[in-house]
């Protein structure tokens, strides 16, 4: 499971880095709001994932 998410952050921030990239060579205000929208979901999704994992390590008494 960590390697998939894993895997998919790492996708996210290539596809954030990549739409910067396009907004400094074209200066397209379109590729920059893109990039920061999938940032401020990659990092959303970051926290709901280590809260769930902080939970089910509650659960089951080893945190």
């Amino acid at each position: 499971m960590f390697a998939v998410v894993r895997v998919l952050v790492a996708l996210l921030l290539v596809g954030a880095v990549g739409c910067f990239g396009l907004y400094l060579v074209t200066r397209r205000p379109h590729y920059f709001r893109i990039g920061l929208a999938i940032v401020k979901w990659t990092v959303i999704a970051g926290l709901v994932f280590f809260g769930v994992l902080a939970a089910e390590m509650l659960l089951d008494g080893r945190f």
